[in-house]
Formats: C-alpha cells, sequence, structure tokens
C-alpha cells in the first residue's frame, strides 16, 4: 500500500504558501537586523524615542493643573519624539525597499504559480469587500473560494508581526506610525 505524497495531501497548497510566508518573513527579517537592528544608531534612537514617550506620558498623566510652562515642556517633548521617529523611519528606508524587492519577488513566483486555482477553502462566506480580495483571480461563484494572493496576504502580516514582537524588533511603542492604524492623540482634536 503506498502513502499518499504531500501533494495529493487535500491543504498541501495552502501550507505551501503558508511555509513560504514563513521563510520570506525570517529572511526578510534577517536582513533588516544585519541593515538596520544591530546598528548603534538604531539602538540609540530606540532608547530616545522610549525615554522620550515615558516622560510624555508621566507628564500627561500628572495630576497638576497644567500650566503654560507645563504645556512648553510637553510640546518640546512631543517634537523631539516627533524627530527621532522621522530619523527612525528614514533610517529604516534602505532596508524597507530591500524587503519590498525580496515580497514582490515571492509573491509573482507564487502568482505563476498557483493563477486562477483555489488554495483553501474559507469556513465562512466573507462580506463583498473581502470577497473581491479573496476571491481575486479565481474562476467560479462559490465565495468561500481562497486566492493565494489573500492567503499569502494574510499569512505574511500576522507572521513578520509576530515574528518581530518575538525577535524583540518591533517599533519602539512611542514612535509614530509604529502600528498598522496609529492611534490619534485625544488631546490635539479637542
Amino acid at each position: 500500500m503506498a502513502t499518499p505524497s504531500f501533494s495529493a495531501f487535500k491543504y498541501s497548497d495552502s501550507i505551501t504558501i503558508a511555509g513560504i510566508s514563513f521563510f520570506t518573513a525570517i529572511v526578510c527579517e534577517a536582513i533588516s537586523w544585519l541593515l538596520i537592528y544591530r546598528r548603534t544608531s538604531y539602538k540609540s534612537l530606540k532608547s530616545a524615542i522610549d525615554k522620550a514617550s515615558k516622560k510624555l506620558e508621566t507628564m500627561k498623566t500628572d495630576s497638576t493643573a497644567l500650566r503654560k510652562s507645563k504645556t512648553k515642556k510637553i510640546d518640546r517633548v512631543e517634537t523631539s519624539l516627533k524627530e527621532s521617529s522621522r530619523d527612525l523611519s528614514l533610517f529604516k528606508f534602505k532596508s524597507g525597499a530591500v524587503v519590498a524587492l525580496i515580497l514582490f519577488a515571492v509573491f509573482g513566483f507564487l502568482n505563476s504559480l498557483y493563477e486562477g486555482k483555489a488554495v483553501a477553502k474559507l469556513p465562512f462566506v466573507p462580506l463583498r469587500i473581502v470577497q473581491k480580495m479573496s476571491h481575486r483571480g479565481l474562476q467560479g461563484e462559490d465565495p468561500t473560494d481562497c486566492s493565494m494572493a489573500f492567503l499569502y496576504f494574510l499569512c505574511s502580516i500576522s507572521i513578520r508581526t509576530n515574528l518581530q514582537k518575538f525577535l524583540g524588533f518591533s517599533p519602539p511603542r512611542g514612535a509614530a506610525g509604529a502600528g498598522l492604524f496609529p492611534v490619534p492623540d485625544a488631546s490635539k482634536t479637542n
């Protein structure tokens, strides 16, 4: 009795795409470490952002009434934080370009391999706007079919973000644009 090969396995395409996404995330983080994270200038910028954000947080939560001089100090710390965040973004730019090239190459390769082929089955019918992304390039009308592009996108975002957190490479918490959707400052909107 012959053992079925991996390609005959029901979820082989999905697991292959997730595995390639995981491998790509490791390669991208290794490149980022070589070009960014091991440098002393990155470490000093990161510590400056951490210190400034902690100082700003304590200044804003201080129970004393805000006086004009305290407001000026808060503005100076916010300006310093913005400048450090901008410098950090510029420092990360060259690595981001290399990582983007790698991700585009891998996406193009996978797209040519799985063009028009459903690689996964969603356990639900997604919203209409999500269907346009999840069913991109697929023939047929089954809304639970999932294209390679959608699966690769989901895997890349979740794996790379969690890998950065695990390795300690996540952006400093006070950095501008540290998350996918940065939270606006409530004090500036009033």
